[in-house]
C-alpha cells in the first residue's frame, strides 16, 4: 500500500432537501465526518465509492480521476479498490470468518497482492486468528465488526470509507474497538474517512475532521478544536462531549490511582476494573469541570489543576472557556453559565485552576496503538 495519498474532493449531489456540496483535500490517517442525521454524511461515503452516480464534479485519488464529470468521466465502483464497511457489517452468515476476509480478494490479487499474506497480517492487527475457523453467524456484534474491516483490508482497498460502523454496538463495546483502527491506520497507513456521532471516537481516531450541515461543510480541522466552535459544540454536546485526553494509568493499592497526563499534569482517577496499568484515554465531560480563580481548599474534588484561559466563545445561554493545563497540551473545553466568566473576572491570559472529581475522570481502553 502507498506510504502517502491524496483524496482530492470536489464533489455536488441534488437531494431531496439540498444539495450535497463537498470540497475537501483529504491525506493519509483518518478524516472523520461528523453532523446530525440527514446531514449528508452516508452520502458522501457512498458518491466516493462510486455508488451514486447523479453527481458532478471532480474526485481524484492520487491523481487518478474518478470522477470528472464535465469530461463524462466515472470509474466504476468495482474498479476504485474501495473498501466501504457501513453499519452494518454484512457478512455472509453462512461462511467461516476465513472466507469472509477472502471475499474480496481477488481485487487484491489483480492488484499483484498476495491475498494469504494480507490475510495473515490483518487477522494479527485485528486479532481475528482464533476466529478463523468460526462461523459468521456465531460471532458477537463486536467480532462481526472487525471482521468486516478486514474483509475490506483483505480486497487490497486502497481507501477505507467506514460509515459509523460502531453504531450499533454498545458504548463499551464501542470504546474497546477504538484501538484496532488505530493499528490500522499507524501500521498499513491506508487513508480512510470515518462517519460518527460520537465525538470521543472523531478525537480518539481522527486527525481531521469534516462537520456537515444539510450537505454543507461548515467546520473542518483539528477534531478538538472544530467540536469547540460555537458553531459545532451543540451538537456534539447532545452527542455527549468529553475532552478526551491521552494518559498512563497507575493503579496503587490502597492507595488514589493516578493517571500521568502527556504535558506532565498528575489526575486522581477511579478506574473501572478490567482496566490495566498503562496508555489510557481520560475523558473529561465539558459540564463536570469547575473553575477556581484561586486555588480551592476543603473540597471533596480530588484534582484541582492549574491552567491558562486560552480563549472564551460565546454560546446562546453559556459560555465556552478553553484552557490550556500548565505543561502545554490541547485546550481543554468547559462549559459555564453565560456570566460566569464577568462574575469571575476571567480573560484569555488569565491563570485559574481546573477543579476535577476523581470520579469524573472516564477511562477508555488507549487507541495508542
Amino acid at each position: 500500500m502507498s506510504n502517502t495519498s491524496r483524496l482530492e474532493i470536489d464533489l455536488r449531489l441534488p437531494l431531496d432537501r439540498f444539495e450535497l456540496t463537498v470540497r475537501h483535500v483529504a491525506g493519509n490517517g483518518i478524516t472523520g465526518v461528523f453532523g446530525a442525521s440527514g446531514a449528508g454524511k452516508s452520502t458522501l461515503l457512498q458518491t466516493i465509492a462510486g455508488l451514486r452516480r447523479r453527481a458532478s464534479g471532480r474526485l481524484l485519488f492520487d491523481g487518478e480521476v474518478w470522477l470528472d464529470s464535465a469530461r463524462r468521466q466515472h470509474v466504476p465502483a468495482q474498479t476504485r479498490r474501495v473498501g466501504y464497511v457501513p453499519q452494518e457489517g454484512l457478512l455472509f452468515p453462512h461462511w467461516s470468518v476465513k472466507r469472509n476476509l477472502l471475499a474480496g480478494s481477488e481485487r487484491a490479487r489483480a492488484a499483484g497482492q498476495s491475498p494469504e499474506a494480507t490475510l495473515a497480517r490483518v487477522a494479527e492487527l485485528l486479532e481475528l486468528e482464533p476466529l478463523l475457523q468460526r462461523s459468521a453467524a456465531d460471532l458477537s456484534g463486536g467480532e462481526r465488526q472487525r471482521v468486516a474491516l478486514g474483509r475490506a483490508l483483505c480486497s487490497g482497498a486502497r481507501l477505507l470509507l467506514l460509515d459509523e460502523p460502531f453504531a450499533a454496538l454498545d458504548l463499551p463495546l464501542r470504546r474497546r474497538l477504538l484501538p484496532y483502527l488505530s493499528r490500522i491506520r499507524a501500521e498499513l497507513t491506508v487513508p480512510m474517512l470515518f462517519v460518527s456521532h460520537d465525538p470521543i471516537e472523531v478525537q480518539a481516531l481522527c486527525d481531521d475532521l469534516l462537520v456537515l450541515r444539510e450537505g454543507s461543510v461548515i467546520a473542518r480541522g483539528e477534531p478538538r478544536r472544530v467540536l469547540s466552535d460555537p458553531a459545532v459544540f451543540p451538537l456534539a454536546e447532545r452527542a455527549g462531549f468529553e475532552n478526551l485526553l491521552r494518559g498512563r494509568l497507575e493503579r496503587r493499592p490502597n492507595e488514589h490511582s493516578v493517571v500521568e497526563l502527556s504535558g506532565g499534569a498528575r489526575l486522581v482517577v477511579v478506574p473501572r476494573d478490567g482496566l490495566a496499568n498503562g496508555e489510557v484515554l481520560v475523558g473529561l465531560p465539558a459540564t463536570d469541570l469547575l473553575i477556581a480563580t484561586e486555588r480551592p481548599r476543603g473540597l471533596s474534588a480530588r484534582n484541582a489543576l492549574p491552567a491558562t484561559v486560552c480563549g472564551l466563545r460565546p454560546l446562546q445561554r453559556s459560555t465556552l472557556v478553553l484552557a490550556e493545563l500548565a505543561g502545554g497540551s490541547p485546550p481543554l473545553t468547559v462549559e459555564v453559565t453565560e456570566k460566569t466568566p464577568a462574575e469571575l473576572g476571567l480573560e484569555v491570559g488569565g491563570e485559574i485552576f481546573l477543579v476535577i472529581k476523581a470520579a469524573s475522570c472516564r477511562l477508555y481502553p488507549s487507541a495508542a496503538g
